[in-house]
């Protein structure tokens, strides 16, 4: 059985042979699996709505297990909390345990995005801009998941 990486993001390191178009090296891309699991598949972002990458046509079948082995694991987007302080360009902090939402930019490199209580508002919730810094690779691997309930639209 060909050994093919789990479904969920990722960051090729090389283009992928008779692809190289579609996937070249330092992309961001999602393994899936279709719904009957018999097949795995990779696919390029789509459109980006709140930080948010989401996916769609066309996908590839995954079929080259030694192509996968080159694919780097990326921590899912979602919200995280800061292992230590970022010291910012222009004299700003991010401070250590600060929740920022973790998102990628096309070539799969994480992307944070402080939480920010608007003072302003009378809304008691954190807001995030669309606008974060790179975070290298080593600070991306270290992040803690912060576990925000998600809450559809129609609830009350």
């Amino acid at each position: 059985m060909f050994e093919l990486p789990e479904p969920g993001l990722y960051r090729t390191t090389t283009a992928m042979p008779g692809h190289e178009a579609e996937f070249p090296a330092n992309a961001l891309v999602y393994v899936g699996q279709t719904q009957n699991g018999a097949t795995r598949f990779i696919v390029r972002p789509g459109r980006n709505e709140n930080n948010r990458w989401f996916w769609g046509e066309p996908t590839t079948p995954l079929r080259s297990p030694t192509w996968a082995k080159t694919l780097k694991k990326l921590p899912a987007e979602g919200f995280y909390t800061l292992p230590e302080a970022i010291e910012l360009d222009g004299g700003g902090r991010w401070l250590e345990n600060a929740v920022v939402q973790l998102g990628y930019n096309g070539e799969g490199r994480g992307i944070a995005f402080v939480g920010e209580q608007r003072e302003a508002s009378g809304e008691n919730a954190l807001h995030f801009s669309d606008k974060g810094i790179v975070l290298e690779d080593n600070m991306l691997e270290r992040l803690l998941w912060a576990p925000i309930l998600p809450v559809p639209k129609d609830a009350n």
